[in-house]
Order: C-alpha cells, then sequence, then structure tokens
C-alpha cells in the first residue's frame, strides 16, 4: 500500500463521534434547561360549569345558585349555565415553556401574556381579591338590570369596592366610601368614574367628594399609571354601582371571580321571577359581563368558555357582541352561537330558543353547525 504524503491526516472514526454525540447531548440539555425555565404566559382552559338556575355546593352545603327572599318566585326548567376558565400559572407559580408549548398545540387552551392576567407589581392574592370584587360588583349590577326590565325602580350610587395598596387612593379612600362628584360634576356611574380618570392622564391631581359613614368630604387622589409596562392612568380603586333593592337577592358561588358571570346572572334572576320556564327546557349557556343599564361587555377567554359549554351539554351560547372576532371560526361543533350587546338583546334570543322560533335579533356569533332543529338562520357579525 502506498500512502500519499500531501493527503490529510484523518482523525480517527471514534473520535468524531465522540465530538458529534457531545454536541447533539449539549443541545439537548439547552432545550431541556430552556423548556423547563419558567415562562411569561398562562395558560387558560375550560373552568366548571354553574347552572343559575340550578343548585351548588358552598362550603358543604347544596344551596340555590340564586337565592330570592321577600318577592314572588316561580319554578322554571332548562338551564342557564355560566361558564369559567381556570388559570394556570402566575408570577407567583411560573408555568414552564413544556406547558406553554403544550397550550399551544391544543385548541381547547390559550396562551396568554402574564402581564395580561397578572399586571406587573400585582400579587395572585392581590389579582384574587379584585376579582372577588368584580363579582360582587357582577351580582350588584345584573341584580339592577333584571329588576329594570321588569319595571322596577332601584336607587344606587358609586361606591369603592376596594383600594390596591400602594396606589394613589391608599389610605384616601376606603372600602364603602360613596363616590357623589369629581372636580365639582356628579358621578352617576363606575362607568363615569373609570372614564373621567383616563380622560385626566397620568398626574392630575383629581378633587373627589365622597360620603363615609353619611359625612360628607372633599379628598384629593392624584393618578398615576397602572404599571412600568402600562402607563394608562389609574387612582387604584375598584368602583362599583352598589343599590337599594326592594327584595333581597342573593348569588352563592364558591371560589369563582371575576365580572363576566353578569349577563347569565341577569338572565336567571329575571326567569326566577317571571312565570314559565324563560329556556323552554332547553339548554343555553353564556357569557358577558354586565352593567346596570343592561350594556353586555366583552369578556376573556371565550374559546374556553365555549369548549366548557359543549362540554356541558349546551346546544346554544350567548356571547358578547364585541367577542364575535375570537368566536368566528373556532365554535366547536354542535353548539350554535349569538352575539348579543344588550340584556334587551339576550331576553329576545333565549325567548326565541324557547318557543322555537327565529329571534328577532338574528346575529350568529360564530359558524352556525350541526343540526339543531329550532336554528334561526344568521349572519356572521
Amino acid at each position: 500500500m502506498t500512502l500519499d504524503p500531501a493527503a490529510p491526516e484523518r482523525e480517527p472514526t471514534s473520535r468524531r463521534q465522540l465530538v458529534g454525540q457531545g454536541l447533539i447531548l449539549a443541545s439537548l440539555l439547552a432545550v431541556l434547561v430552556m423548556a423547563i425555565s419558567p415562562a411569561p404566559y398562562v395558560v387558560e382552559r375550560p373552568g366548571p360549569v354553574y347552572d343559575t338556575l340550578g343548585t351548588t355546593e358552598v362550603e358543604g352545603e347544596t344551596t340555590p345558585v340564586i337565592a330570592i327572599d321577600g318577592a314572588p318566585t316561580y319554578p322554571t326548567d332548562g338551564r342557564l349555565d355560566l361558564l369559567t376558565v381556570y388559570i394556570d400559572g402566575s408570577r407567583d407559580n411560573p408555568i414552564d415553556w413544556f406547558q406553554v408549548i403544550g397550550a399551544w398545540l391544543d385548541p381547547r387552551r390559550a396562551v396568554v401574556p402574564i402581564d395580561l392576567v397578572y399586571p406587573e407589581g400585582q400579587t395572585e392574592e392581590q389579582s384574587d381579591e379584585e376579582n372577588a370584587l368584580a363579582m360582587q360588583a357582577s351580582q350588584q349590577a345584573a341584580t339592577a338590570a333584571a329588576l329594570d326590565e321588569l319595571g322596577i325602580d332601584v336607587d344606587s350610587i358609586v361606591t369603592v369596592l376596594g383600594v390596591t395598596e400602594g396606589d394613589p387612593a391608599d389610605g384616601v379612600l376606603e372600602p364603602g366610601d360613596e363616590i357623589l362628584t369629581i372636580d365639582g360634576s356628579p358621578i352617576a356611574s363606575d362607568a363615569a368614574l373609570r372614564e373621567v380618570i383616563a380622560d385626566a392622564g397620568v398626574g392630575t391631581e383629581l378633587e373627589l367628594g365622597i360620603r363615609r359613614d353619611g359625612v360628607e368630604r372633599t379628598v384629593t387622589v392624584t393618578t398615576a399609571p397602572r404599571s412600568a409596562s402600562d402607563d394608562s392612568p389609574i387612582i387604584g380603586v375598584l368602583p362599583g354601582l352598589m343599590f337599594d333593592f326592594p327584595f333581597e337577592v342573593a348569588i352563592h358561588l364558591q371560589d369563582v371571580g371575576g365580572p363576566s358571570a353578569g349577563m347569565m346572572f341577569a338572565l336567571g334572576i329575571y326567569d326566577t321571577l317571571t312565570p314559565g320556564a324563560l329556556t323552554g327546557g332547553e339548554h343555553v349557556a353564556g357569557t358577558g359581563t354586565i352593567d346596570a343599564d343592561g350594556a353586555v361587555g366583552p369578556i376573556g377567554g371565550i374559546r374556553q368558555k365555549m369548549f366548557g359549554a359543549k362540554d356541558a351539554g349546551a346546544d346554544w351560547f350567548l356571547a358578547p357582541e364585541a367577542n364575535c372576532s375570537e368566536v368566528v371560526g373556532h365554535v366547536p361543533d354542535g353548539l350554535r352561537v349569538f352575539a348579543v350587546s344588550s340584556f334587551d338583546e339576550a331576553l329576545e334570543v333565549v325567548r326565541a330558543i324557547g318557543e322555537g322560533r327565529r329571534p328577532t335579533v338574528s346575529r350568529a356569533a360564530g359558524d352556525a353547525v350541526g343540526t339543531a332543529p329550532r336554528a334561526p338562520s344568521a349572519a356572521r357579525p
């Protein structure tokens, strides 16, 4: 055998294999480390479903979700379900990238930036407190909207439901304070209060006329940015309308927060206070915030709530009109979804479902799939 002195000297095959295997192992370890590292996201997935016309467990006891005392009530039928969403992950307990990737591949789950759910500087405990207060406010607004539809007048006042520690209102306002004016102008609703604060901008001094323990006084609060990543102005209170109802309406739910069940609460209260079954025995689910005037607003987790409704056996789903862009093309098979923007529209759709007719409000919020025999045709939003 003749050797060519000009030929390059070759490494032994075993050495090249070891180097290649080492690079592969290092790459796998790098991917693994990244995958198990905290991700700046949370994952939303379908949560429990509650029938507003049914019962629930509270501290180990079975109780009606809606209990009314002091007014005539009537037996009903069918279901009016409210939907919830589980949140996996928080700033205190972050999820990893394996969970994020798994959620991206699952149409039943959604990956959401953590800042949208837990603003920077807000703890999980603070978020839970805020959601509990929002639930309380939504129940008040739902009752007011239902009674207004029945022609029952109620008095209301803008009230501080909670104050965020460390924000401008901390130490100035207290839960239970009634807000009467801002810079001398009367404030008639919590929405009006939010609008004034938003228009004021950051760093603006606001003079609030309040009533505390029956005594009127004036306090001053300077607006501040919501967070380091969000410069929208706040004063750090959760406002709501408190009402003087002519009878007691109690809503019992355990470990559920946020305002998104307002519309379904209002439908359940209305159905309980009126003769006959509003649904005609049908299984209807839905979601949406509501204010005392009956306006229905957008919510988060709409796709997960549709899956939750379908899993619970619902055939019909009411969605806020403002969420239509998130609904179209994502409706689970067999679920008929309709968009509503007010309590009047929600009532009309449910009545039509119960009576087996086409509703005068005919805006489908998504693909009309399945063969529901009484399903009205409608244009997409």
